[in-house]
């Protein structure tokens, strides 16, 4: 018998089929139709993909003939080299909760989607934070790529309600309706380089099971997934937010930032992208803790995903010159070319462009971006008493 009833979700879920064909009218009605035209189907005439995109009836039918075009355009002109690994492990029969670093706010998700079509599995529902949201136009391409809404922010009440919602619905998801999932380790993206799972989010899954702390993660099947760029998205952007973060002690979005973040992520040069699906969490990972307090569970089982997640990500050489240049030290120097470094500092010397206080300090936080990862590895390392 059913624990849920689908219409108490109908405030968070994405689209179901019968929705389709209604929102890809709105999408080729829209004013941007004709550059997204022009990015997804080059050299395609623009009414050929209009009537294509409204005769869609299904989900499955927008996924695959959108956003795998998508994929492979950002692919063929962004990235120079597209790897993944642990695809093998997963069982078709079941349904995952994949918990990921999170550095690009589309890009993340899109590119794990692709992985899974590519090798014969249904895509997941994707989390879909609610100030994404900001136009017809995203809401309507969001839900029709599975994403489903989920609420930041508000009083503690409203936060705890909330976050009830969504642990009932990602149990729905994954236990009833038959659909894998992907959310974030925490809530936006990592813009310093270190990547750490909340805990809350730990907390948050286990509230709509909460008399069984062992069953309540471990049948969602979780698997940690590690997504490593060359070249972060949007890393500019982002020292420029923990710059002024810094600074002022806060930072205040401008209209429209996510949008152009969304953009110029997809659009940015990305070098060599990974993505590595870890072990999963099995019942007797999750055993081991069983006789701690629930916070300090909540703590472990974060603190395990994170090390799936670091001991996966996969260093460039960007990273260890980064390391170099931050601390004057040529420690990591045979991991890197005399070519690459000068190809570094040629691209550092962006920052000069901005006439900002403290240029040091941006520096220092750009470096950071691509540093702390090293740090973070080593540390890993360090903790199994193993060299890095």
């Amino acid at each position: 018998m059913s624990k849920y009833n689908p219409s108490q979700f109908d405030d968070i879920r994405p689209y179901y089929d019968s929705e389709i064909p209604a929102a890809m009218k709105r999408i080729v009605d829209s004013d941007f139709f004709g550059l997204l035209c022009t990015y997804v189907y080059p050299g395609h005439n623009p009414e050929d993909v209009r009537q294509m995109m409204c005769s869609f009836k299904t989900i499955r039918d927008f996924q695959l003939e959108v956003m795998r075009c998508v994929n492979e355009q950002v692919i063929a002109r962004s990235i120079t080299d597209f790897t993944y690994s642990g695809v093998e492990q997963l069982d078709p029969k079941k349904k995952y909760l994949f918990i990921s670093n999170h550095r690009d706010i589309m890009l993340d998700a899109c590119l794990l989607q692709y992985i899974l079509y590519k090798n014969g599995h249904e895509t997941t529902e994707i989390t879909f934070g609610a100030n994404l949201m900001s136009s017809p136009l995203v809401i309507d391409i969001g839900k029709a790529n599975k994403m489903f809404r989920v609420e930041r922010g508000g009083n503690m009440k409203d936060f705890y309600q909330s976050s009830k919602h969504l642990s009932d619905y990602i149990r729905y998801v994954l236990t009833e309706k038959g659909q894998g999932l992907w959310i974030a380790q925490r809530n936006g993206r990592t813009k310093d380089g270190c990547d750490q799972t909340d805990q809350g989010i730990i907390k948050m899954f286990c509230m709509s099971e909460p008399t069984d702390k062992i069953k309540a993660l471990s049948e969602l099947n979780i698997v940690p997934v590690s997504v490593s760029y060359e070249w972060e998205s949007c890393d500019i952007l982002k020292a420029l937010e923990l710059y002024e973060r810094k600074r002022v002690g806060r930072y205040i979005k401008k209209p429209g930032e996510d949008l152009t973040s969304i953009l110029t992520g997809i659009a940015q040069p990305k070098g060599r992208v990974n993505i590595t699906l870890c072990p999963q969490l099995t019942e007797t990972d999750l055993r081991q803790f069983e006789n701690s307090t629930n916070n300090e569970y909540h703590r472990q089982v974060a603190q395990l995903i994170d090390e799936r997640i670091i001991d996966a990500y996969q260093l460039t050489p960007n990273n260890y010159i980064a390391h170099d240049l931050r601390y004057g030290q040529q420690r990591y120097c045979d991991y890197y070319s005399d070519e690459e470094y000068s190809a570094f500092e040629t691209y550092l010397e962006r920052l000069n462009t901005f006439d900002i206080p403290e240029p040091d300090v941006l520096r220092d936080i750009y470096l950071g971006i691509y540093a702390n990862p090293v740090d973070s590895k080593r540390a890993l390392l360090k903790g199994k008493n193993e060299k890095m």
